[in-house]
């Protein structure tokens, strides 16, 4: 079957998100015009390029499609990954949930939650919007499967520029954690296979979050900073010295001058040298990296809760490379017990894979260049280049797996 044959089934496939036959058309065009080798793809590029003679009804048509009509994206990206998931290999036996964000560098005020804002893309506070997505991820690949944008109090608190942007009324301020949680949240009750979930800083220390992944039984991987408190193994209630409520000493964790919990940092000073290992781990074909890292079992001891209640035991994986007067990166999981130290640093450093993949979205399928306003175009737009990368995606992955049982096929057997 050709190409233009499977894009074709494709989007069949995708129809059924639609709500009216129509849609179908503006579906193939912009698809087809975010995959076009365009400088910009905007809707008046898209439309430029596919209808020369027709550009401004073209552009009309499109701008409708994805600024105001009323299918949902939730349900579009589900029909995306159920075409691309049975293509990505490994992800039965090993696949995440990575969370992240990106930013867009816009200008002027009306572009919705568009405000300064600072972002690990900026060296400084810059006028953009936030989006919070959450990435499928496994050996093979990675695909967006939820997109929130962050909306700031200013824009919340402005029912002039949120009835403009066409904001609606039930969506309320929300941290970039509570937004990620609220999309997994949504993606369970879809019906989505449960995965651990990985992130970064900016969601490991938010402690409602890691409570809110905990009361899913989602097992994690979570970037802290040097300054979180933990106590150590050993470190449990002190000697109950005749107090007979032995049941409430066993969930409590008493903090005296003599009995606290220190940083992430105080602990892996404290480390034996034998303590670290080194580890290798890959970010992408022949990429191969390695490090010395160490991981002890702890008990997370900053949130509130942390005060009344012992938290549950978990790693603390520390990446200190050699050279390096301290450790340069921390993470918490609540994977196994008996997890070898090796998976828990390749999960840690999934990252590379989703951070390539919005990359490649933005260079190739055009996810910064929407220029709408709207809270629903935003939406649909960053749905609709995932659509056409998830094309893009599964494509590659066929490719790379006929080349692979080729190779194998024309290899003779060993002894022959």
């Amino acid at each position: 079957m050709r190409t233009c044959e499977r894009f074709d089934d494709y989007l069949e496939h995708l129809s059924q998100g639609l709500r009216h036959k129509h849609h179908v058309s503006g579906l193939r065009e912009y698809c087809t015009g975010l995959m076009q080798p365009l400088e910009r793809k905007s809707t008046n590029a898209i439309a430029a390029n596919l209808h020369p003679a027709r550009a401004t009804a073209t552009r009309q048509a499109l701008h409708h499609f994805v600024a105001r009509a009323p299918w949902s994206d939730e349900v579009l990206l589900g029909l995306v990954a159920r075409w691309v998931t049975p293509q990505m290999a490994g992800l039965s036996r090993n696949g995440w949930w990575v969370v992240g964000c990106t930013a867009f560098a816009k200008r002027g005020t009306q572009p919705v939650g568009v405000a300064r804002q600072s972002h690990a893309r900026f060296d400084r506070y810059e006028k953009c919007q936030i989006a919070v997505s959450v990435s499928l991820a496994c050996d093979s690949a990675s695909l967006p499967v939820s997109w929130r944008l962050f909306l700031p109090h200013a824009w919340i608190e402005d029912p002039i520029r949120r009835s403009k942007a066409g904001v609606p009324n039930d969506v309320q301020f929300a941290t970039r954690p509570q937004l990620a949680l609220q999309q997994i949240e949504r993606l369970i009750a879809s019906g989505t296979p449960r995965r651990p979930v990985l992130a970064d800083t900016g969601y490991g220390m938010d402690p409602d979050f890691r409570q809110g992944l905990m009361d899913l039984e989602l097992p994690y991987v979570l970037g802290i900073t040097a300054q979180a408190h933990v106590w150590r193994q050993a470190a449990d209630s002190p000697s109950t010295g005749g107090y007979r409520d032995v049941a409430r000493l066993s969930t409590q964790t008493w903090r005296t001058a003599e009995h606290r919990p220190v940083t992430v940092r105080a602990l892996a000073l404290e480390l034996a040298a034998h303590a670290l290992h080194t580890v290798s781990w890959r970010e992408g074909p022949g990429n191969l990296r390695s490090s010395r890292f160490g991981a002890v079992r702890v008990r997370y001891a900053d949130s509130s809760a942390c005060w009344a209640r012992l938290q549950p035991m978990q790693w603390l994986l520390l990446q200190w490379p050699v050279g390096e007067p301290e450790p340069t990166r921390y993470w918490l999981s609540t994977m196994p017990e008996e997890t070898p130290i090796s998976e828990l640093v390749a999960a840690a450093h999934y990252h590379w894979r989703t951070d390539r993949d919005h990359e490649e979205l933005r260079q190739d399928f055009g996810l910064d260049h929407y220029s709408g306003r709207g809270w629903r175009g935003f939406h649909h737009h960053a749905t609709l280049c995932t659509a056409s990368y998830g094309f893009h995606l599964a494509e590659r992955l066929v490719r790379e797996r006929d080349m692979t049982s080729r190779t194998y096929s024309i290899c003779p057997e060993p002894g022959a």
